[in-house]
């Protein structure tokens, strides 16, 4: 992703008091958002690293010149990609999240009655400890005890932990860079081998608007190694085009994500603090428009 944030044919991201989101992902549009201020600018070992105060979405993420989350709007991308796999599954007491630095996905995961220990494996300690000090709402997750934190790559984890989790979440940047392998077949494989009996996958799975060949193509080989496939999403503005897709995968052929096991009542609603995530939401969330339907299901 760096290289889009670098190519000499995009207008630097910071201008006039502006913060301008541009990639070849999706070409000939752009996001913006008014600064107040730059909190953080730097760079680890893997990525850029920009934190960023902005006038009506809070402080915001950004890595290698792509959004990841703002304070605003980062519930529903992370609410989605957790409750819709741990509330298919009929005990996810064991969750691993993959990526997810921000602690977004975390927050919400440890927060789900089950769940009685998550492992967060990401490769960039930098992003979690930038994370801590400038989204301190959103990194709270790592407060848990419930929680193991694991500072290296995702695929040799995976590799050392076989037939373990009940659920894992992959909270992965855009398909450019490092992060392509994790759009790839043979990611679904090690997921798919670390995963216990009956077990679900839930990954990031890019926009219905601009990556709909991607999408069907993830679909076709997950359907090779899972007997349950299903694509959902949510609505965030601060994605691209105001959408972003989840990609779910179970061992279980009984699995119907459409329908939640676990329907939390308006209490757990309210003491969990879910401000995006329902039932309904969750079986809308699998209703696609009519041209994402044909192309993905039929």
């Amino acid at each position: 992703m760096s290289q889009d944030s670098e190519d000499s044919t995009f207008p630097p991201a910071f201008q006039d008091g502006w913060f301008r989101e541009f990639s070849t992902l999706w070409p000939g549009q752009a996001f913006s958002l008014q600064v107040e201020e730059i909190l953080y600018q730097g760079k680890s070992k893997y990525q850029d690293v920009v934190v960023f105060k902005s006038k009506t979405y809070g402080n915001v993420l950004v890595l290698d010149g792509i959004i990841q989350l703002t304070e605003r709007d980062e519930f529903s991308y992370q609410e989605m990609i957790s409750f819709l796999p741990l509330n298919s599954h009929p005990n996810p007491s064991n969750v691993l999240i993959i990526g997810g630095g921000d602690g977004g996905v975390l927050r919400e995961v440890v927060k789900h009655p089950a769940v009685k220990t998550v492992t967060q494996c990401e490769i960039d300690e930098d992003v979690i400890e930038i994370s801590k000090k400038y989204l301190p709402k959103t990194s709270i997750g790592f407060q848990s005890d419930k929680v193991t934190v694991h500072i290296g790559d995702g695929f040799e984890f995976m590799k050392n932990h076989q037939a373990e989790f009940d659920v894992i979440i992959t909270d992965s940047s855009d398909p450019i860079g490092p992060a392509s392998s994790l759009f790839q077949k043979e990611y679904y494989e090690l997921m798919k081998v670390a995963l216990a009996p009956g077990g679900i996958v839930c990954a990031q799975g890019e926009c219905q608007w601009l990556h709909l060949s991607l999408i069907r193509n993830m679909q076709t080989f997950c359907k090779t190694l899972y007997p349950v496939v299903d694509y959902g999403y949510t609505t965030i503005p601060t994605y691209p085009s105001g959408q972003i897709g989840l990609l779910l995968c179970s061992l279980d052929e009984k699995t119907n994500f459409r329908e939640p096991l676990r329907k939390f009542t308006p209490d757990e609603m309210k003491k969990l603090n879910l401000l995006y995530y329902s039932s309904d939401i969750h079986r809308a969330s699998f209703v696609l428009p009519e041209f994402a339907r044909k192309e993905l299901r039929e």
